[in-house]
């Protein structure tokens, strides 16, 4: 490892590229990020007493495995989210600026040409920053001064629009924006790969800037050790598909808890939300385990077991009336359970029929006990544990007679007991009250 301090677009200018490699995450930073970035560029600006100001490292393979020379392009490990944001910021400038130069070296054709473009390459060559995925696309375009892609990425979009109204709004002042930029500064960290391990290094950069999700590790953790060709294989083929399975949002926000519940399946234990990377490492290192192509595979396949139920993506009509109903409870401690019959369901273990009674099932047996007030401490183990009592043989029988035998603060509410209580419970005031009021709500029995 190599760490050296360089002002930031020094160290742009310099730079022949920085690709960011497929196992990456996707451009992330919001508003709250950028606005603090500009408010730094502005204040540090505005005073001649501040020399500079840090905002971060920025961390790259420089040679070893991926054969990087000083004029190949730089595979960055950290550091995408300053990049972009600043990439951003500078196009959103130079189309302001314009033919003029409120400070030297500041003219609109000098900002492309040393820290946004390189103008006598072409193709890929050509830009300074190159993203994966989505991202790419949309920077390029921007970079370009073309429209956004159909598909575009929301961030990148939105950051643009960002940084371009407020400069819009201190047209008067791009000199102080200018001599913010000039004073930015970077720790600037080359690694070896044959000397140091890019994965462990990441991990331990998950303490600074925007948190890494436990699905980003996850990722990285996967594919970072794969040489370039299985690399882009794996990506392409099986992680690629459950991004845009899951949408560029509900990516960012459901994916971890996705992992949690495909892990609870696979190993029978629940692990804390914050821990799911630790013990997706546990399990892939495990003698049991399938080999990395077939972890990613399955990964793959029960996302999308977990997007028709969680996220609306079913197709059958049947199906997704009766996953509607179980979200509007709000019980994700069902989805382990699910997850595994959905899987059944999918492999043709499980008829379509069995599976939708089994899952009005669920969504009785977790009512029920709402409207009786038995507390739902017990529910995340009862379902964590529930496969093992199956009987695949006799599927429905046996999830019908394990409710059934299930004891005391666990139970399945009767009849009786469900009724008195939905007679006198305070209906106006009940967390599931928009489930109890859908048009085809009904309180008899499952069982």
């Amino acid at each position: 490892m190599k760490a050296t301090e360089a002002k930031l677009l020094e160290f742009l200018k310099k730079s022949p590229q920085f690709v960011i490699p497929i196992y990456q995450r996707t451009y992330s930073w919001g508003e709250r990020e950028c606005q603090q970035l500009w408010d730094d560029i502005l204040r540090t600006g505005h005073d001649d007493r501040v020399l500079a100001h840090f905002v971060g490292s920025i961390v790259y393979v420089e040679k070893g495995l991926y054969q990087i020379s000083s004029q190949s392009p730089l595979l960055v490990i950290d550091g995408q989210q300053r990049l972009t944001t600043v990439s951003l910021l500078m196009e959103a400038l130079a189309r302001r600026i314009g033919d003029s130069e409120p400070l030297e070296g500041f003219s609109a054709i000098k900002l492309r040409s040393y820290y946004l473009l390189n103008p006598l390459e072409q193709g890929e060559r050509k830009y300074k920053l190159v993203l994966s995925q989505t991202d790419k696309a949309s920077l390029i375009a921007l970079l370009n001064q073309q429209s956004k892609p159909k598909d575009h990425s929301i961030r990148v979009a939105a950051n643009f629009q960002f940084f371009n109204e407020r400069i819009a709004e201190n047209a008067d002042d791009l000199a102080g924006i200018c001599k913010g930029l000039a004073k930015l500064v970077i720790v600037d960290i080359s690694l070896n790969r044959d000397q140091d391990n890019p994965q462990l290094i990441f991990e331990s950069l998950n303490s600074t800037g925007r948190e890494l999700s436990q699905a980003d590790l996850i990722r990285n953790y996967i594919l970072m050790g794969q040489e370039p060709e299985p690399q882009t294989r794996l990506y392409e083929q099986y992680w690629r598909p459950m991004e845009i399975d899951f949408g560029q949002e509900a990516y960012a926000i459901n994916f971890d808890s996705f992992m949690r519940h495909y892990l609870t399946v696979k190993t029978g234990e629940i692990a804390n939300l914050s821990e799911v990377y630790d013990a997706f490492k546990q399990y892939a290192r495990s003698p049991k385990a399938p080999d990395v192509e077939a972890q990613v595979a399955d990964i793959r396949a029960f996302a999308g077991y977990y997007c028709a139920m969680a996220l609306g993506a079913e197709a059958d009509a049947e199906l997704k009336a009766a996953f509607h109903d179980l979200r509007e409870l709000k019980v994700e401690v069902a989805y382990p359970f699910l997850l595994e019959l959905y899987r059944d369901y999918a492999t043709h273990v499980l008829t379509r029929t069995e599976l939708i009674h089994a899952v009005r099932l669920v969504e009785s047996y977790v009512f029920r006990r709402a409207v009786c007030a038995i507390p739902t401490n017990s529910l995340n183990k009862t379902f964590a544990t529930f496969s093992r009592a199956l009987k695949k043989d006799r599927y429905v029988e046996s999830i019908q007679a394990h409710f059934l035998l299930l004891p005391s603060y666990r139970r399945f509410p009767t009849d009786d007991e469900f009724k008195r209580d939905l007679q006198t419970k305070d209906l106006y005031n009940f967390r599931s009250r928009s489930y109890l009021s859908r048009p085809h709500f009904c309180p008899n029995s499952e069982i």
